[in-house]
């Protein structure tokens, strides 16, 4: 890939050097390494804390000395997806990155441009020293993506500063100024099982667009683990039990992909009822997901252990009824939606089967409802369950000079009106609200698309744009 032709240059040399580091969510010693390794090179003072968050503070530029301090923040985690034909390890490998037109892609894998950007310019203005700029607090936080548990255990009283940029939005023009607050919550289905001789069918329900469970929860992405549950229930005129379902491997990703293991004595019967399910589902879900397939493989015939009638039964009970996907819209902003949940891993191990759910609200007493809904409802399947991971909502400050400062900006160099947003996913300004009293916070970042899935991108021309931008803010923050 050749870099030294693109703008900003040091943005994207950090960048690659970034996409060469695994840096999956729970995998970032190395990442956390890399910055500790810039702040010593560069002579930089900084704080590494025992879960690897990384703080690395510079001096104001000439005259900016005495400048209140603003806070850069980013997280080094990056959501872990690849295509079926991928070999990349992820523990252990880092990303295939390229260039194709305006855009920077990773072959068969997400990008990780969210957050792996915003490290990136916050480590080329780090190292500048011609950039004008108040003294400066670079805030890399680990896990955002599994719960924001870096930033909820960060130690903020080592920040000096109350005003803080957050480079963790995926559209140039977009000032982001509230967001939603979430949590996990995790139901455990134990299994019986039983021994069933019969054909064994694998039904690969793929080709969904998948996506973000938050910004892109109301773009009708079909969720492949709630398909599966339409598809078993649909085929029930067809005698067959269940060896195993998994679908999805992160909580806050639409899962685009399910497998469900099948055994069955009628296979013939089963293959045709599931092609006729298919031909349905796909002529009924086409005008959004006009790629969705169904794959049926057909194995040999002979004993398979398969989850009990009572455990069948209630699996499929689950992913027909528990609530998925948009349960509430915003009344005060058109548009916005205010209270969702993802139903984003459904695992069968040894002994149970695993729905783990990402659940966001812009409002915590919405939130602690939807909480008590799933609790009532497996507490009615007597299926263990537990919430967890638990992080703020970010709430709209009516009186912001660093929105201000960024609408201000952004107008003068584009002759564009900002967009003043609130976003339904979950950020991690929120966590640090609840901890810097008096905080002024704005999200902003480079456009980039499809993040979380296979199909990331980042524009390079808005990258470009954008930190000169965010340059420029700084320069106006004396």
């Amino acid at each position: 890939m050749q870099y030294e032709n693109l703008k900003p240059n040091r943005v994207f040399y950090y960048f690659k050097k970034i996409s060469e580091i695994p840096h999956g969510s729970g995998n970032t010693s190395a990442i956390a390494d890399f910055c500790e390794g810039f702040a010593k090179t560069h002579n930089l003072k900084y704080v590494r804390d025992a879960v690897n968050n990384v703080i690395i503070f510079k001096d104001g530029s000439a005259g900016y000395e005495q400048s209140e301090p603003i806070i850069l923040q980013g997280h080094l985690d990056m959501v872990c997806q690849k295509t079926p034909d991928c070999n990349i390890d992820f523990e252990r490998d880092g990303l295939d990155i390229y260039v194709d037109g305006d855009f920077i892609k990773a072959h068969g894998t997400t990008l990780g441009a969210d957050n792996g950007i915003a490290v990136a310019m916050a480590l080329a203005i780090l190292e500048s020293n011609d950039i004008s700029h108040p003294p400066i607090e670079a805030v890399f936080t680990v896990d955002e993506e599994t719960g924001m548990s870096g930033a909820l255990s960060l130690d903020t009283n080592v920040l000096s500063g109350a005003k803080m940029i957050n480079l963790d939005s995926e559209t140039e023009g977009n000032v982001t100024v509230s967001c939603a607050g979430g949590s996990d919550f995790e139901a455990v289905l134990p299994i019986t099982s039983h021994t069933v001789r019969g054909q064994k069918i694998t039904i690969d329900i793929g080709g969904l667009k998948g996506g973000h469970s938050g910004v892109d929860i109301n773009k009708n992405r079909i969720n492949a683990n709630m398909l599966a549950g339409r598809i078993l229930n649909e085929l029930n005129n067809v005698p067959f039990n269940i060896i195993s379902i998994n679908g999805g491997d992160k909580a806050n990703a639409i899962p685009n992909r399910c497998v469900i293991e099948l055994c069955t004595s009628k296979a013939g019967e089963a293959t045709a009822a599931l092609q006729n399910i298919y031909d349905d589902i796909k002529s009924e879900i086409s005008d959004c997901e006009n790629d969705f397939c169904l794959t049926l493989t057909v194995g040999e015939t002979k004993e398979y252990t398969c989850f009990s009638d009572d455990v069948k039964s209630k699996l499929i009970y689950t992913l027909l009824c528990v609530p998925n996907g948009i349960t509430e819209m915003s009344a005060s902003i058109n548009g916005l939606v205010q209270t969702s949940l993802n139903l984003g891993i459904l695992a069968t191990d040894n002994q149970n089967i695993i729905l783990h759910f990402a659940l966001r609200s812009n409002k915590m007493s919405a939130l602690n409802f939807l909480q008590k809904r799933l609790i009532a409802f497996f507490e009615m399947l007597n299926t263990p369950h537990k919430t967890f991971g638990v992080y703020p909502a970010w709430e709209y400050r009516e009186n912001s000079p660093l929105r201000d400062v960024c609408c201000q900006t952004y107008y003068e160099l584009s002759k564009n009106q900002a967009r003043v947003i609130a976003i339904h996913a979950g950020l991690e300004c929120g966590v640090f609200a609840s901890k810097i009293k008096d905080f002024d916070c704005v999200s902003i970042g480079p456009s980039m698309h499809d993040v979380h899935t296979t199909r990331e991108r980042l524009s390079i021309s808005s990258t470009e744009s954008f930190y000169a931008m965010l340059l420029k803010i700084l320069e106006k923050l004396k």
